[in-house]
């Protein structure tokens, strides 16, 4: 049951056949994808693995004749089809696979996400090395699509202004494995002061009416109305606001929403160009089964009634994309890219820069770092920027300012513990390491893994100490060898049954 407001809506937006065909859709499954991880399988797909010992495949207790594992994941059975707008996206069959009940989802292979939802972080064009802001994050789609392209370089602040939600994101932002990600807790005007001018792109993925997801969600049908929709607009203004603000000249932007109302789309960015003539819009790669934005649905937004229309802005609307789900394998979703007039200051990594802070002597820490062959984010940490927190170690971006005033939930990567004198590695550290970073390794099968993540232990040969455990190459936790059994370390509160 739609609300009869919105089906009139719908009426003065599309032609008769368009309005049924709409309808038709709401009558259909929605479509179900993930998008693979850049960062853990690297840029082109391949795993980038050292050899790595495999652990018995009889080792673990409750499944003695296993397959024995793999290099890198494989998802070949899964029967997946290539999202048209991303290289990394899937469409997958939940009758053939459940991906969300799997060790690879542990590990942070990929993110299940609504197709539609992966435009905006496709339009951003993120670049490694770039200072990204994602204002609105949670649950953190969006948030993980743009910090696999930054590949571990520059810095992403992930924030979310709700505090349970802000949890959930800095949980995601945890299990896919970002190193140079930051997770905040702060209304955008919060955050203005601290981040003037800072950054060279911007998500916002604005609070909108939902009328995207009626077909897969029937809460947002339920709390639709016409007040809501205009109550929308204005915090989109207020977000906008704020993200200019924090745009460096020359930087762009990526306002997106999952909604119809065009006083939520395209009645928003005309209003932002109106009062920000600094700005102007790019338009971004399309796919057949787009649609534009319409400058003549500025007809319907209330609040321009009366106003004269500057036909120079109206006429750049076209220049934004609506997902319709009559004509895509996704639902509803709004996408406008504005770029700041200027020129895009340099963000090439400071290498000189990140090596001028030392870090304060742990040397628990040292001694852990020394038992192994280290690269990479274990090798930064003889130089980089750690932060102590009571008994909690982070490695802070280079590129993040003083966030004193701010609620912070994640201020960098937590890289471990220290008990006493001893120092335990964080199960974040874990999932962002790639096997060829830490010289001591021991690979699962997905049967073993299932079981890992459950709690079990298992047996292996090698030197005493902390093991990364993988899952067919992909880091998933860890584990320590003494007297040829792996104890296991997985998080109690992740430990789950995926069998």
């Amino acid at each position: 049951m739609l609300p009869i407001e919105f089906v009139n809506k719908i009426n003065k937006m599309l032609s008769k056949e368009e309005v049924q065909a709409l309808l038709d859709s709401y009558e259909r499954q929605n479509y179900q994808a993930l998008r693979i991880n850049q960062w853990k399988l690297k840029t082109d797909g391949i795993y980038e693995t050292s050899e790595v010992q495999q652990a018995d495949p009889g080792a673990l207790k409750s499944q003695p004749d296993l397959e024995a594992p793999k290099s890198q994941p494989d998802v070949s059975a899964w029967e997946l089809r290539q999202v048209p707008w991303i290289k990394n996206g899937f469409y997958y069959d939940e009758e053939v696979v459940r991906p969300g009940k799997h060790p690879y989802h542990e590990a942070g292979v990929y993110y299940i996400q609504e197709p539609s939802a992966m435009v905006p972080g496709e339009c951003l064009d993120i670049e490694p090395g770039m200072r990204v802001l994602d204002l609105c994050a949670a649950p953190g789609g969006k948030s993980t699509q743009l910090a696999a392209k930054l590949m571990g370089q520059g810095l992403l602040v992930s924030n979310e202004p709700i505090p349970n939600r802000a949890k959930i994101l800095s949980e995601n932002i945890e299990r896919l494995g970002f190193p140079n990600a930051v997770v905040t807790n702060a209304y955008p005007k919060e955050l203005v002061s601290h981040f003037p001018s800072f950054f060279h792109r911007i998500m916002v993925d604005a609070p909108c009416s939902g009328e995207g997801m009626f077909r897969k969600n029937e809460m947002a049908r339920d709390e639709w109305s016409e007040e809501n929709v205009l109550h929308c607009h204005e915090r989109q203004m207020e977000i906008l606001h704020c993200a200019a603000d924090m745009l460096v000249p020359g930087g762009r932007m990526v306002f997106s929403t999952c909604t119809f109302s065009p006083e939520e789309n395209e009645g928003t960015i005309y209003e932002f160009l109106e009062s920000h003539p600094e700005f102007h819009i790019v338009k971004p790669r399309m796919v057949d089964e787009m649609s534009t934005g319409e400058p003549e649905y500025l007809k319907i937004c209330s609040y321009l009634e009366g106003r004269e229309i500057k036909p120079e802005i109206a006429s750049c609307l076209r220049d934004t994309i609506r997902l319709w789900p009559h004509c895509v394998q996704g639902e509803g979703h709004y996408v406008a890219v504005l770029e700041k007039d200027g020129t895009l200051p340099d963000f090439t990594p400071d290498f000189a820069k990140q090596k001028s802070k030392k870090p304060a002597k742990i040397p628990a820490l040292q001694e852990f770092l020394e038992m192994t062959e280290c690269s990479g984010i274990l090798e930064d940490l003889l130089y980089k920027n750690l932060k102590v927190q009571g008994d909690q170690i982070y490695l802070i971006p280079v590129e993040c300012p003083n966030l004193s005033g701010i609620k912070v939930l994640r201020p960098g990567l937590h890289i471990g513990t220290m008990k006493k004198e001893r120092f335990e590695p964080a199960h974040a550290l874990a999932l962002a390491l790639h096997a060829s970073e830490y010289g001591r390794v021991a690979n699962l099968s997905v049967e073993q893994a299932i079981d890992y993540i459950n709690g079990l232990t298992f047996k292996v040969e090698g030197d005493k100490g902390w093991y990364l455990i993988l899952v067919d190459g992909v880091s998933l936790g860890w584990g320590k060898l003494a007297g040829g059994t792996m104890k296991n370390h997985y998080p109690k509160g992740l430990r789950k049954n995926l069998k």
